[in-house]
């Protein structure tokens, strides 16, 4: 009997996130993966993992994550913000990968119906620092403590004017899909950024939190009827629970990080039937 699993931050530009990402296999024939962003940085590099995994799971869902979205310039995929994730979107629909794009799918199978939504919302800087109260003052304390994303040079929002401008466009987009299902739908909300604060508080480095995640998302889960919601971008690999619902953080994480908690990195997490425990 097949479940639905999820996993993120495959960063398979390391040779041995590659290995382990080549190395995945679904229990079941009936296994859904969903994949919560931070495959690569490199178009060709996305392009392989997808086309890896939908070949050996039953349905594979894909959101973006910041990696991504990144234009680097060793890329010969140039295109940048808005372009740059359509044509991500275009690539997985030609191999039959589900995006945040297409109809929400139904998962039938044991703890069904479930309706699974990819999002994209991506952040907006209201994750702020203690002290702060715009995102001025918020990116001011972050340049000072020399804890900055790489975004700010990476990730291009065009033809947005701001990453927050494009995050607004994407809530806006996705509150009314969202609310246009049916009356008592269950969902499974799956981000690459929380979709709470929660998990930030555990950062090292806090002033990192303000590209994590938006405020206008806090109460998601109990407004779209989520048994659980999928995230990763932390690289903190854990669940959390808002009232009677767990956040489940999928990721993978860098070489350095995976190495310290074991030999291997975790591979995907169950999602549905949702676990009744970590």
């Amino acid at each position: 009997m097949g479940g639905v699993y999820a996993i993120s931050d495959l960063h398979v530009g390391f040779p041995e996130n590659r290995a382990f990402t080549e190395g995945l296999r679904p229990a079941s024939a009936d296994d859904w993966l969903i994949v919560a962003g931070d495959v690569a940085e490199r178009f060709a590099d996305v392009e392989w993992t997808l086309r890896t995994l939908r070949d050996r799971f039953a349905t594979v869902l894909w959101v973006p994550g910041n990696h991504e979205l990144w234009t680097i310039k060793d890329d010969p995929v140039q295109l940048r913000g808005e372009a740059r994730y359509r044509r991500l979107v275009d690539m997985c629909r030609g191999l039959g990968v589900l995006t945040p794009e297409d109809p929400y799918p139904v998962w039938d199978g044991e703890g069904g119906p479930v309706t699974i939504a990819p999002l994209f919302i991506l952040y907006d800087y209201t994750f702020r620092p203690d002290g702060t109260s715009t995102k001025e003052e918020a990116l001011e304390v972050a340049h000072e403590a020399g804890v900055v994303c790489t975004d700010e040079v990476y990730l291009h929002p065009d033809p947005h004017p701001t990453r927050d401008a494009w995050c607004a466009a994407r809530v806006a987009y996705t509150e009314k899909r969202l609310a246009a299902l049916g009356p008592g739908t269950r969902t499974v909300l799956v981000n690459h950024w929380p979709l709470v604060r929660e998990p930030t508080r555990v950062l090292w480095y806090p002033e990192f939190a303000q590209w994590c995640g938006t405020e206008r998302t806090a109460g998601w889960h109990d407004r779209y009827r989520a048994v659980s919601v999928v995230y990763g971008h932390l690289h903190i690999p854990r669940t959390i629970w808002t009232g009677d619902v767990p956040h489940i953080e999928v990721s993978v994480g860098y070489p350095r990080e995976w190495r310290r908690k074991g030999d291997a990195p975790r591979g995907p997490r169950r999602v549905l039937p949702v676990p009744e425990t970590d």
